[in-house]
């Protein structure tokens, strides 16, 4: 089914990178919220100026969806300079936890946390990021056992490349810079567990998710359709965990999977073909027994930069395979 023929959830708003959570049996969804500027496409994202987030809900996956208005901004969070990119949402110790990046006063992308009582917010962000972390596209998963992850990484404008060194900031790689020439392995996600009160890393900090290709080895950094470059999301599904993302300039979803959180993880294959528009940003959940998959395309507007949200459902194979219509 191609993405234009989708109806988009959300019309009122532009909407994109949909992290999508089944709270107190209806789903929540947490997009950014694209705005309309005359700042010109580059490759350092300049375009996705967004200044807040709006939660949206559903108590069925065709009803009628809820704008529950503004629940966080940049007004409200003392360390940050511009740019709420791509947010996620976790539930944990009763509370809600709203990830989200953005640049700091230097103008570097860090993750931060806002907490919340309900699933729709307000959300309150913590005075400063999430010390020792870096990049964007952050995606919470809880596992079964109460364990908490966070994966980052984004490239090029996300700034993951600038972190080859750890603990460094090479200001010099800003831009489209990623490994290149023949051998060179990509650059892989980053993954860090929770502390207990989902504030901070535990002590083991940021480690790289490691991901391989069919035959077990590290996927190549001009290997563009199986390369990581930005919006991970995990889910979990028949005790295996999935990772997905988006391979950036070749605008598929991909995706790998283990039988640890921490990894490493398997190439597995396209979860889907490009949409319109430059970016592809995702989630994956069940609902109600059946698995989706949110997303998002340029079918409202046709600009990089003002998106819409869709969903379309996901199905397995007996291997464990996903797949699309």
């Amino acid at each position: 089914m191609a993405s234009s023929h989708l109806k988009p959830l959300v019309t009122h708003l532009y909407t994109a990178d949909p992290s999508a959570h089944v709270f107190n049996n209806r789903i929540y969804i947490y997009p950014s919220h694209d705005v309309d500027t005359n700042i010109a496409d580059n490759d350092n994202g300049d375009q996705y100026d967004m200044s807040d987030y709006h939660v949206f809900s559903m108590s069925d996956i065709s009803g009628e969806v809820t704008d529950h208005g503004v629940a966080l901004a940049v007004k409200d969070i003392p360390w940050v300079s511009k740019q709420l990119w791509a947010p996620d949402a976790a539930t944990k110790n009763g509370k809600y936890y709203l990830y989200f990046p953005a640049r700091d006063k230097e103008g570097i992308f860090r993750i931060g946390v806002a907490i919340g009582d309900k699933p729709e917010g307000p959300f309150k962000a913590d005075e400063n990021y999430i010390p020792g972390s870096y990049t964007i596209d952050p995606a919470c998963f809880v596992d079964d056992d109460g364990s908490a992850y966070l994966y980052i990484g984004g490239l090029w404008g996300g700034q993951l490349q600038c972190w080859q060194k750890p603990g460094h900031f090479d200001k010099s790689l800003q831009g489209p810079q990623e490994p290149s020439g023949a051998g060179k392995l990509a650059l892989n996600p980053r993954v860090a567990k929770m502390a207990e009160d989902m504030r901070h890393f535990d002590e083991s900090g940021v480690q790289e998710l490691v991901l391989l290709d069919e035959a077990g080895q590290p996927i190549k950094a001009d290997d563009h359709e199986k390369r990581f470059f930005e919006a991970a999301w995990m889910h979990k599904y028949n005790g295996t965990y999935y990772f997905s993302y988006s391979t950036g300039d070749t605008h598929l979803l991909a995706y790998a999977t283990s039988d640890s959180p921490m990894g490493p993880f398997k190439y597995r294959g396209t979860l889907l073909q490009p949409v319109e528009g430059w970016t592809t940003h995702h989630s994956v959940c069940e609902f109600q027994g059946r698995w989706w998959l949110f997303h998002h395309d340029t079918s409202l507007t046709g600009k990089n930069h003002l998106r819409c949200v869709k969903v379309r459902e996901v199905f397995y194979k007996d291997d464990g395979s996903m797949y699309t219509k």
